[in-house]
């Protein structure tokens, strides 16, 4: 296997196991199987990696039945140590080429769906729409100082997709988050420096200045994410 598949497939493999903890777990979606009822631990720690890895690694693929049963026998056949019938190696730049259609074919259906989306929440009363794509709206006003781009926030978010699903949210956890702003998606860089302390803002961000066409756990690529932000307090203002 060359290093670009070894170095591709280990990230991919990385990011299957930061799951949002807010997400349903693997568990509480399983379906039901006759004789397999009471599962051991060991089975429901061994269900959830697979659960994991369909969610955050071959959902994305968009993979046809027929493909996944096909992969299903490529996992069954090497992951004792044999070789399995299809070579690795002599696959390995069309494995790379795979992996980029089906992410890129996944990030513009994404962005197909959110087209409309975008269009309304920038004529919506008071949105302001940048040069970058990103759609600012105050919903609360603040009296507070502005930050800059080199500066740690103190913030509460919640993140939802388009069609209201939420993806992560300090809220709903009950603890806000600090960070330096030059250091998240450009959309939050940008938008919270709009922002003044006290105020709560809705940023929608377009994939590209959010997570582009590659995604992240529980965030398809292409993927346009709104965020409500309440801006609590700047370290040191």
């Amino acid at each position: 296997m060359n290093k670009t598949i070894g170095a591709l497939l280990l990230g991919m493999a990385v990011l299957a196991w930061g799951c949002n903890p807010t997400e349903e777990t693997p568990e509480a979606s399983e379906p039901s199987q006759a004789g397999r009822a009471a599962r051991s631990e060991d089975d429901k720690i061994v269900y959830a990696i697979g659960a994991q890895y369909g969610k955050n690694i071959v959902k994305p693929l968009r993979l046809s039945e027929a493909e996944l049963e096909v992969m299903l026998e490529g996992i069954a056949a090497t992951a004792r140590g044999g070789e399995g019938n299809v070579s690795i190696k002599e696959y390995g730049d069309q494995i790379n080429e795979f992996l980029q259609a089906r992410a890129a074919a996944g990030a513009a259906e994404e962005k197909d769906k959110a087209g409309g989306y975008l269009e309304t929440a920038a004529a919506e009363e008071g949105a302001q729409l940048s040069e970058s794509g990103l759609v600012y709206r105050t919903v609360q006003a603040g009296d507070g100082p502005s930050p800059t781009a080199t500066d740690t926030v103190k913030v509460h978010y919640h993140g939802t997709f388009p069609d209201g699903n939420v993806f992560d949210s300090s809220r709903d956890r009950g603890e806000p988050i600090e960070f330096p702003l030059n250091g998240v998606i450009p959309c939050w860089t940008e938008g919270v420096q709009k922002m003044k302390v006290g105020e709560t803002a809705r940023l929608v961000c377009p994939s590209e200045i959010a997570y582009g066409v590659a995604g992240r756990p529980g965030i398809p690529g292409g993927s346009t994410l709104i965020f409500e932000v309440e801006l609590l307090g700047i370290k040191g203002k």
